[in-house]
């Protein structure tokens, strides 16, 4: 029988721990501000552009389709080299993509900046949750995890709220411009944070010969216990869900107010 065995040892102080969990608090929060602020300067944009809603739909894709093309190799990178520096630099790529789109004169030159900003994203979140798993203990983990991912919904609301009003008072360039410095200066803090030591994953192996009962667990063996899993998979598949009827609604629904209501 083989059992996944969790580490034991916390060894960054608890005021390190909640430090650290407050800049990842403001970075997954930037996050979705740069994201999603594009959605409230649709209709600004098409003014100017003489955009079709294809086209500014694509706005919002590019971010996705670069994260699904980098979050893997990324990830590979988060856990062979550094978390922290691997959050810090794909933050700040992610804050200075956000800017550039300011200085965007065509659709194409847009399209590319919104496609860098999901290479910045792409790693964010697995290396954040990495980081978060391993700062707190197992009974501490699920609560610090929600209070993570309330940063998800603040921040769509944020970026979708700030990026409409300035764009009614100062134009949409400024918008990105605006929202782009706070998480730029945020994820700058962060290569000053203590990080931890990775613990390696162990399984416990009763037919081992050796006469230990541990052994390191390899690449397969945690593909192996992803699939023993149904929960996870299935908690995946309704992820996926959740995001393409979320983002259907959150993409459209300012345009859509817009449009009805002047």
């Amino acid at each position: 029988m083989n059992d996944v065995t969790a580490p034991k040892e916390y060894k960054l102080s608890n005021r390190s721990a909640y430090y650290i969990f407050a800049l990842l608090f403001l970075l997954y929060f930037f996050d979705y501000v740069d994201r999603m602020i594009v959605t409230s300067l649709f209709p600004f944009i098409q003014k100017e552009w003489g955009l079709t809603d294809t086209q500014s739909g694509l706005l919002v894709s590019m971010v996705y389709w670069s994260i699904v093309a980098f979050v893997l190799p990324v990830s590979i990178l988060v856990d062979r080299w550094s978390r922290k520096k691997t959050i810090g630099i794909m933050a700040f790529l992610r804050s200075m993509a956000t800017l550039t789109c300011a200085f965007t004169k065509t659709f194409p030159q847009l399209l590319a900046t919104r496609g860098a900003i999901g290479i910045g994203e792409a790693g964010y979140a697995p290396a954040g949750t990495a980081m978060l798993s391993g700062l707190f203990p197992p009974e501490k983990r699920s609560r610090m995890m929600g209070l993570w991912n309330m940063s998800i919904p603040l921040g769509v609301a944020v970026g979708i709220g700030l990026g409409g009003f300035i764009a009614t008072h100062w134009g949409w360039r400024h918008a990105f411009g605006v929202v782009a410095i706070p998480g730029a200066i945020v994820a700058i803090l962060f290569f000053f944070v203590k990080d931890y030591k990775t613990v390696e994953l162990v399984k416990t192996d009763a037919s081992c010969k050796t006469g230990q009962d541990k052994v390191k667990m390899g690449k397969m063996d945690i593909f192996r216990e992803f699939l023993r899993t149904p929960s996870l998979i299935f908690t995946n598949l309704g992820f996926i869900g959740c995001i393409f009827a979320n983002n259907a609604i959150m993409v459209w629904l300012p345009t859509y107010f817009h449009r009805t209501t002047g």
